[in-house]
């Protein structure tokens, strides 16, 4: 950081936009939005620790204000200058006013922060943007081509297993890429690495010298700044290359970038949380409030931001063009999307400004936008969130595929739903299979192995008593609680554990699979490992071989996916040939005896044939045995290659190669709790 020779420092009116700090050769601008503020301050500091600053400008008001922003221009400051503002105007909670002026304030434009936000050293830092990438080709996969990898930026690569020289950072999940591109995955979704305020939660207790912190990262203060906290160095603000390192090295291997992006709330949280940025600034604005001013919680977290003001529009609409236009980020998803959709009176819009602003801006029109449909203060909009440019998380897809399998009665037919693209969802709002995001597991609940391991939640780390996470899992230990080393258990949960993975692949709509559920990565029963940084949360790579057989399958599955269009389609079937009506239907559904299914029957094990005319020549049968006991199904006439079944060892678990032996028998048995798939081409329909 270069020192601030105060003896040069020129003020002069600046200009209003564009908003937060713009640096030029001969100074820095610094423009700041309050509408209600009655005197500003500018800070600036020459050391990252520094808890007082060296020398602070006043804005004159008027001569340095143009409407609600207040601009100055330093003339002689240079780039990377730390800063800060402080604001006087009116401590009015009923109203809705909580200037403090003794409170020095991070700039909501600021595109890097250094410092520590825990001890008040987080300083705002004036830099260029390096607007243009020279060699950085976007991969622009189809929507209906996408599959997405949710991963937590620290964790997948902190643990000592991880073998990566730069653990827990931008650059150690570089080195981890390999995997990646070899698991078959086309795009990875980051929980949040928008800089938040980490708080600390006091200390586990379960083991009293592990500190509880807010780990997950969903708790922004810096929107438009990558966090430091992922980074090998914030020297010379080298956590924004490093990230924007990590984002071509990630395109140059195919593979695109989601940002799970937290617009909902922030870390102030409520009357009783920090003053760090927004509520110093001008508190009415930025956040919903209540007659009295008080906050109102729809997002869960104390506070929520008042999406649709215009003003926080604009703000909103910048930021996610910043991520685009100079991070070269390929999507986002909303965390509780609904919020975006609140009026100032946390009322759901029909149509909200902000929801249609988002999907029909044209720095944004391609990319992938992604709605987590649903928020803490009771809307659930999954199926009719924000038009056809919006996909949405499909918590139906979720529950009904996780209730299917542990058997409960009466769900074959929201499964048979779910598996070819929940028309009964989308379809009506004229969407197609492809806004649906369907998943299994999310970071948010247990994981692919803690669903088949555990009845209950056990989150007694987290220091509440159990109290925290979802009671509502579907899901099921198999005999016992926990881990086990009882020899048939634990091959029915690696069964289960092919079994979601199959249908999550196999199912129409952009699958999106929970990052270590390809080899069993556990949490041991936590379902809101939010406050774990540590071992339960990081991903411990000894698993890997442990759980070979399992990950050789989850590629496997991924692979077949791919080699079959049908399974990425953009349309559903309905039930006819889109050709000819006179040929057979493009899907039928059978009893496990080759039946017509009895979809109000309590029975759960059906089948599915695909027709070979949508599937370019090629015939799929599905078969899906849910229950504690073996079932044989009838398969179709024809020269048919079982490729995928959960009841055999491996490697006959999956088989990819071309050259398999032709199942000669009319009938399959399927041991409990599994399913197959198996293959025929077109010219083999009609012999054998």
């Amino acid at each position: 950081m270069p020192k601030i020779d105060i003896t040069n420092i020129q003020v002069r009116p600046g200009r209003p936009y564009p908003m937060g700090a713009a640096v030029y050769d001969e100074g820095v601008r610094f423009s700041i939005f309050s509408r209600h503020a009655d005197k500003v301050w500018l800070a600036l500091y020459e050391n990252v620790y520094d808890t007082e600053p060296v020398f602070e400008i006043p804005y004159e008001k008027g001569r340095h204000q143009v409407g609600d922003v207040w601009s100055v221009f330093v003339h002689g400051l240079p780039e990377g200058v730390f800063y800060k503002y402080r604001m006087a105007g009116p401590y009015d909670p009923e109203a809705g006013h909580r200037f403090d002026e003794q409170a020095y304030l991070l700039d909501p434009y600021a595109k890097a922060f250094v410092g520590n936000i825990i001890d008040g050293t987080m300083k705002s830092v004036a830099l260029h943007d390096n607007m243009d990438w020279h060699d950085d080709i976007r991969p622009r996969h189809p929507m209906n081509k996408m599959l997405i990898y949710e991963v937590h930026m620290r964790g997948f690569t902190r643990h000592e297993s991880s073998q990566v020289a730069h653990k827990g950072t931008y650059r150690g999940l570089v080195e981890k890429i390999p995997y990646l591109k070899d698991l078959g995955v086309t795009a990875v979704e980051f929980l949040p690495i928008q800089e938040f305020g980490e708080h600390h939660l006091g200390k586990c207790s379960l083991h009293s010298h592990q500190e509880l912190t807010n780990y997950w990262g969903y708790s922004s203060i810096g929107f438009f700044a990558p966090t430091g906290r992922y980074a090998t160095s914030t020297v010379n603000l080298e956590h924004l290359n490093e990230f924007r390192d990590m984002v071509h090295a990630l395109h140059c291997a195919g593979i695109e970038v989601i940002l799970d992006v937290v617009f909902n709330h922030t870390s102030e949280g409520n009357e009783r949380g920090p003053t760090l940025s927004f509520r110093g600034i001008d508190n009415s604005i930025y956040y919903l409030l209540g007659e009295n001013g008080e906050y109102l919680n729809y997002s869960g977290c104390g506070n929520t931001v008042n999406c649709n003001h215009p003003l926080v529009r604009d703000f909103i609409l910048d930021c996610l063009r910043y991520w685009v236009a100079v991070m070269h980020v390929d999507g986002f998803r909303f965390d509780l999307a609904s919020i975006l959709g609140r009026d100032e009176k946390g009322n759901v819009l029909q149509d909200a400004p902000l929801i249609q602003r988002i999907a029909e801006d044209p720095v944004l029109r391609d990319v992938k936008l992604i709605a987590e449909a649903w928020d803490a203060g009771g809307a659930y909009q999954v199926g009719c969130f924000g038009g056809v440019r919006w996909a949405e998380w499909n918590g139906r897809y979720r529950d009904d595929v996780r209730r299917y399998w542990r058997g409960d009665p009466g769900t074959r037919g929201v499964f048979a739903s779910r598996l070819t693209g929940s028309a009964d969802v989308y379809q009506w709002a004229e969407r197609t299979p492809e806004h649906s995001i369907n998943f299994i597991t999310c970071h948010d609940g247990f994981t692919l192995r803690d669903l088949v391991s555990y009845n209950h939640k056990h989150n007694e780390a987290n220091g509440e008593n159990n109290r925290d996470g979802g009671n509502d899992n579907n899901s099921h230990n198999y005999g016992v609680e926990g881990e086990t080393d009882h020899g048939p258990t634990n091959e029915v949960r690696l069964r289960m554990q092919k079994n979601f993975l199959a249908t999550l692949f196999l199912s129409l709509g952009v699958p999106m699979m929970l990052g270590g559920d390809e080899f069993g990565r556990t949490q041991r029963g936590n379902n809101n490992a939010y406050c774990q940084d540590n071992e339960l949360s990081w991903f411990d790579w000894t698993l890997l071989e442990a759980n070979q057989e399992l990950h050789r399958f989850c590629k496997g599955v991924i692979a077949f996916r791919k080699r079959f269009s049908v399974f990425s389609q953009s349309g559903y079937f309905d039930g006819t040939h889109r050709k000819d009506p006179h040929v057979l239907a493009d899907l039928l559904w059978f009893e496990p005896g080759g039946g017509e299914v009895d979809w109000y029957s309590d029975n759960t094990p059906l089948a599915c044939w695909i027709n070979p005319l949508v599937n370019e020549g090629v015939a799929i049968y599905m078969m899906f045995n849910n229950i504690d006991e073996a079932v044989t199904f009838e398969i179709p006439r024809g020269r048919w290659s079982v490729r995928i079944n959960t009841s055999a060892p491996a490697p006959n678990d999956i088989i990819l190669s071309e050259n398999i032996g032709i199942y000669s028998s009319r009938e399959l048995t399927l041991c409990p709790r599994s399913m197959a798939v198996a293959i025929c081409g077109w010219q083999e329909m009609h012999t054998g």
